[in-house]
């Protein structure tokens, strides 16, 4: 047998927590929390989930198996390093804790984990913040017990390995990668997502599919430069593993996402959507995101004043969902050529009735405008308050995820982001 060329890389890696699902699963986090020894444990969420009860109702369970918990609901929607430095602070003051437990969107779940990881070590948040932003330390050690409950079928934040959020001061959105923050367990409980409003899943749900569609189309393991063990970094590109989950996730999409937007009661639907959000993490969360995602986080941090139904609003923010899928249809467009087969299956996958088009790279943006006006996400970028003029301030801020351009597999130039960007000021 030849020794594999050394140029080449020839080991990915693959992992997530240990999961629970279905209706009904939030009422045994007492028990699964009881078996790591905990005796007292703080509940991070929003005001929003806090007001209808959830993690008052988590809190009386874990009365039973006698843990003792507090419920900090100040986390913000699209959390930033202000607000994830004020809930650190706060665990930091009313600690010590012997675990968590993280109850609502991407934002808990996120949230959570910079707390997990900033009470259980020493440092501030931009020492652990991806690079060039933050410095990309590494945890030096484990954290403490997290179980991740979310209350939206889109981030997958409660299978993955990162943590997202703005920066104020450069008006950019970046992350912490790694292995570490990943949660303990995953507790999905469909029933949570009965009362979300229609533009909420709609938006969470587009994240599912831009997760999917991300990784499936992402660079395949095999052609990146080989790495030591120590350079591994959690995204490793596309592969075997990986795009089980992603298939599956397209798959349910297809199923249930226009269902669960236009039946917020339909509970098979729910159920489905909630699967899809947790198999696109476990894809994603290992294979990585690309452009679709890099665009995102200028669109998100440099909003004006729109302001989406169904979210709060005291303030202009673009839900990260809609944020990622308003460049989606033409960032596929670009990077079609770079694997034409995966692309095609995509889109397959994700309408297996949708009428095949003369020009094969139009086929996944059409399936994605389809879906898209069906459920009502804004039309392009200019749908929520960019134009033409904006494209040059956005496009720095595309440039500094270099972590998720490098998992494109036609790594995109400034002018190309530019051009995408344009393109992208209306869809249909």
């Amino acid at each position: 047998m030849t020794a594999p060329d050394l140029t080449e890389e020839t080991i990915f890696t693959w992992g997530a927590p240990p999961l629970k699902f279905g209706a009904g699963a939030t009422d045994e986090i007492g028990f699964e929390l009881s078996q790591y020894g905990v005796k007292r444990v703080l509940i991070i969420t929003d005001a929003g989930i806090s007001a209808i009860g959830v993690p008052q109702r988590i809190a009386d369970n874990l009365r039973r198996y006698e843990i003792d918990s507090e419920i900090f609901d100040g986390v913000h929607v699209e959390p930033t390093d202000d607000s994830m430095n004020k809930a650190t602070e706060y665990a930091r003051v009313q600690g010590p804790w012997d675990g968590f437990v993280a109850v609502g969107g991407g934002s808990a779940i996120d949230t959570a984990k910079a707390i997990n990881l900033l009470t259980s070590h020493p440092g501030e948040l931009m020492d652990y913040i991806n690079k060039p932003i933050g410095n990309a330390k590494v945890p030096p050690g484990q954290l403490k017990p997290l179980i991740a409950v979310p209350t939206t079928a889109g981030t997958g934040s409660e299978s993955t390995a990162m943590c997202v959020l703005d920066i104020l001061s450069m008006k950019v959105k970046t992350g912490i990668s790694h292995w570490r923050l990943r949660p303990t367990l995953a507790v999905i409980d469909p029933l949570l997502t009965l009362t979300l409003p229609a533009g909420v899943t709609a938006a969470s749900g587009m994240d599912i599919v831009c997760h999917a569609v991300e990784s499936y189309t992402a660079r395949y393991y095999t052609t990146f430069d080989r790495k030591k063990p120590e350079e591994r970094v959690t995204y490793c590109g596309s592969n075997p593993v990986s795009d089980l989950w992603c298939e599956k996730a397209m798959g349910l999409i297809a199923q249930s996402f226009r269902t669960a937007v236009h039946e917020g009661d339909n509970l098979e639907a729910r159920s489905n959507m909630m699967m899809a959000a947790t198999f696109a993490g476990m894809g994603f969360g290992n294979s990585g995101v690309h452009i679709p995602h890099a665009n995102a986080y200028p669109i998100a941090g440099m909003v004006k004043d729109y302001r989406p139904v169904g979210y709060p609003q005291d303030e202009p923010m673009v839900p990260h969902g809609e944020s990622v899928s308003l460049t989606a249809p033409e960032a596929f467009r670009f990077s079609f050529s770079s694997a034409p087969e995966r692309h095609l299956r995509a889109a397959e996958l994700m309408d297996p009735r949708a009428d095949k088009v003369n020009d094969q790279r139009e086929q996944l943006p059409s399936v994605l405008v389809s879906l898209m006006r069906d459920i009502g996400i804004p039309n392009g970028i200019g749908g929520v308050g960019y134009t033409e003029a904006d494209v040059p301030d956005l496009v720095p801020g595309t440039m500094k995820q270099q972590r998720l351009l490098a998992t494109c597999p036609k790594t995109p130039t400034e002018d190309d982001i530019a051009d995408i960007l344009t393109k992208s000021v209306e869809n249909w």
